[in-house]
């Protein structure tokens, strides 16, 4: 059997750079070791500076035209755009969608069309001692310009590019904070629990500053959880993957509106290939969107891989299968 040619377009500037190499690194991975009969993996590296890379090697991004068969996207959705100029096939969240990934607030916007709502957010600038003074004091400034807009409580977290659609919320069925890429997360329920949040996000670690803006946002209380969708999948024209372990957190009607909803989100977003919805679901019935995200967490610990297994299938199986039919249709 010929394998197909599958380069894995990862890295770019940004702070997306570091996110953007692990996962792309896992999707290697994880053809190579399971898929690699069929398929083989092509590591294209952008580097900081823009300079494109085949296997380590500098290249023009023309030169992948003869390279590979498809370009697996999961750097920036620009990158797709020159990949199209060329005529390159390329699985890639595009760039209606990805406009969306990197922009919270338009995302916001787009959701109200269909009545999802999002919570409500600030985005600080990161700390920095010469031009806003004391810590404490800019903490203080900082904490009356966030509860002048929004109430309490509060999550407060360091933000960056790779952070601005992925989950605020541990697991699915979690309500409790987790830490995410080294840095905590604070669950501020009083304006000097908000004041101490910003504070410590704004200390340095190791003598070196974070760097990292600070995201506050509206904490909603309810029930986490979060839905995996594909197209043309099991003879649906958007199939969902089931809940996982949690679906005994919510009951049948409950499931039927999430994934309802999950399936309008998918085509709203005009989503191609795959698209992991985080939600919160209130007491009230609202619900409410966290994030998504349009890479596949491939790593053995992740909600993806636990998902896949309660479906009786493998991760290679979706990866194969967002292979196969972006081939179809490019």
């Amino acid at each position: 059997m010929i394998q197909k040619r599958i380069g894995i377009l990862r890295g770019g500037a940004g702070n997306k750079y570091t996110d953007s190499l692990n996962r792309g690194g896992d999707i290697i991975l994880h053809i190579f070791e399971n898929l690699k009969d069929r398929y083989k993996p092509v590591d294209i590296l952008v580097d900081k500076d823009y300079i494109w890379h085949q296997n380590g090697l500098p290249i023009n991004p023309s030169d992948l035209m003869h390279q590979v068969d498809i370009v697996w996207n999961v750097s920036h959705h620009s990158f797709s755009n020159i990949l199209e100029s060329l005529g390159i096939p390329n699985i890639g969240s595009g760039s209606f969608l990805g406009s969306f990934l990197h922009n919270r607030d338009a995302l916001k916007e787009h959701m109200k069309n269909i009545g999802v709502g999002m919570p409500r957010h600030i985005v600080l600038p990161f700390y920095q001692k010469d031009f806003d003074g004391e810590k404490s004091k800019y903490a203080v400034k900082e904490a009356k310009k966030i509860f002048e807009k929004f109430s309490s409580p509060w999550i407060v977290r360091s933000y960056t590019e790779d952070q601005t659609m992925g989950p605020v919320r541990g697991r699915e069925g979690s309500q409790r904070p987790s830490a995410s890429n080294g840095m905590g997360i604070h669950l501020a329920k009083t304006f000097p629990e908000l004041i101490d949040a910003i504070e410590d996000l704004s200390a340095q670690a190791g003598g070196v500053n974070h760097k990292k803006s600070i995201l506050v946002e509206e904490f909603i209380g309810g029930k986490v959880a979060s839905l995996h969708s594909l197209p043309d999948f099991r003879g649906e024209n958007i199939y969902t993957l089931p809940f996982g372990k949690y679906a005994s957190g919510f009951s049948n009607q409950e499931k039927l509106k999430l994934v309802s909803t999950a399936k309008e989100i998918y085509s709203h977003l005009n989503a191609k290939h795959y698209l992991k919805i985080d939600f919160i679901l209130t007491s009230r019935g609202k619900v409410y969107l966290l994030g998504v995200e349009s890479v596949p967490d491939l790593r053995e610990n992740s909600h993806f891989h636990e998902v896949c297994e309660s479906a009786d299938l493998k991760m290679h199986n979706i990866v194969e299968h967002i292979l196969e039919d972006s081939l179809r249709h490019n």
